[in-house]
């Protein structure tokens, strides 16, 4: 049913709207891309700020057949929310809840030996074997097991087969640079992957998925699509980088929207100085906006007399530096309501930024804009569709 609020109604005082059918579309989309493997929709990072729940099902609706989170909490969480599905989580530290991700039948990535030593364990007070996917460092260096190390990782991953404390699921990797189109370090870690999977591979191990591409991958390397694409940012609508096109070139569309209703608009002399430090002085009488967002709900600091904003169908700037709760604009002389809307960004159909426009302002990328959005920040989820777990079952890999 959808949520969508009347058009151009202020929110109270900030919200962050998330369009599942924008989500949706742009799984369709990606879907297409790589139509012989599956997808793997990744939620981790509360779904780099878009909500977890609402969007892993929104995805699954669309046709995801896996689910992606970082932190084994990320992914109990959805299965404590009545997610299906496969769902894969990375990020393992010891003394994680391995038996608790044993009994919700999630897909553990190991990348070294201390992690198969401790699944393994748990599968054996768990009584069950551990679904288990084993990453190689194919030259990214941060989480993986390194080349020299696979052989042992691989045979010690086999032996658990045997004992029955284990099924090995999957062989993975992660690119370090397939936002850069050309860059030499690609074709150098498929190259590898295809070693090491094929080393694996003849020691007996038979995974059901093998995948290394992210959202770049999934959208410039076909030859990258093995059995299962990863997509994070571009499930969301972001290009995940300036070089490979954007959103729309990419035949995506942004599902967040951020937007604050202006607190107060006041007249103010030529010479005013403009939040902390007067970094910003009116250089002519004019009206200041306040907009009640800042560094505490994630619009970063970064940004200060760069950031956009459309307020009053006008694009302005941040006048001056971000506050805590609060930032300014110039209005230039113009005047608009209390209660009207600043738009921060979204998809850019009213002239308004996008997140990559804040990315520029800030010098960082799209991504962080987005999930840095913080808590006190709602998220109002547009058409958002009745839950049915039916929909929710595993994908089949060739779909």
């Amino acid at each position: 049913m959808s949520q969508t609020p009347p058009p151009h109604s202020a929110p109270p005082r900030a919200r962050a709207e998330i369009d599942l059918g924008a989500l949706r579309a742009n799984v369709r989309a990606l879907r297409a891309r790589a139509p012989h493997s599956a997808l793997m929709a990744v939620v981790k990072s509360d779904a780099y700020g878009h909500g977890m729940v609402p969007c892993a099902r929104a995805a699954l609706d669309a046709g995801a057949g896996w689910l992606g989170t970082a932190t084994p909490q990320e992914a109990l969480a959805l299965r404590a929310a009545g997610v299906g599905g496969r769902i894969m989580c990375w990020l393992w530290t010891p003394g994680d809840p391995w038996r608790e991700g044993i009994e919700a039948g999630l897909d553990m990535a190991v990348s070294g030996m201390w992690a198969l030593r401790e699944v393994t364990a748990a599968a054996r007070a768990a009584g069950r074997p551990a679904r288990i996917q084993l990453k190689a460092d194919t030259g990214l260096g941060r989480n993986g097991c390194q080349p020299a190390d696979w052989p042992a990782l691989v045979a010690a991953a086999r032996a658990a087969e045997d004992e029955g404390l284990a099924d090995v699921t999957g062989l993975w990797s992660h690119f370090a640079c397939a936002d850069e189109p050309g860059h030499p370090s690609i074709v150098r870690q498929l190259d590898l992957f295809r070693d090491m999977v094929d080393h694996a591979e003849k020691a007996g191990v038979e995974p059901e998925v093998r995948h290394i591409a992210n959202s770049p991958a999934t959208l410039t390397l076909p030859e990258s699509h093995f059995d299962l694409v990863r997509t994070g940012i571009a499930m969301y609508g972001v290009s995940p980088a300036p070089e490979l096109g954007t959103s729309a070139e990419l035949g995506l569309r942004p599902v967040m929207t951020l937007a604050a209703s202006v607190a107060l608009v006041k007249h103010v002399p030529a010479g005013h100085g403009v939040s902390y430090g007067h970094h910003y002085v009116t250089d002519a009488e004019t009206t200041l906006g306040l907009v009640p967002l800042g560094y505490a709900d994630g619009v970063p600091r970064h940004a200060s007399g760069r950031g956009p904003v459309l307020v009053g169908g006008v694009r302005r700037r941040v006048a001056g530096r971000v506050a805590m709760d609060q930032f300014v604009v110039d209005l230039g002389g113009q005047t608009v309501d209390e209660g009207s809307e600043a738009l921060l960004f979204g998809p850019g159909d009213r002239g308004e930024p996008t997140a990559e426009d804040w990315a520029q302002a800030a010098g960082t990328i799209a991504y962080e804009i987005v999930t840095r959005i913080g808590s006190r920040v709602p998220r109002v989820h547009l058409h958002e569709e009745p839950h049915d777990p039916a929909r929710q079952r595993p994908a089949a890999v060739d779909e």
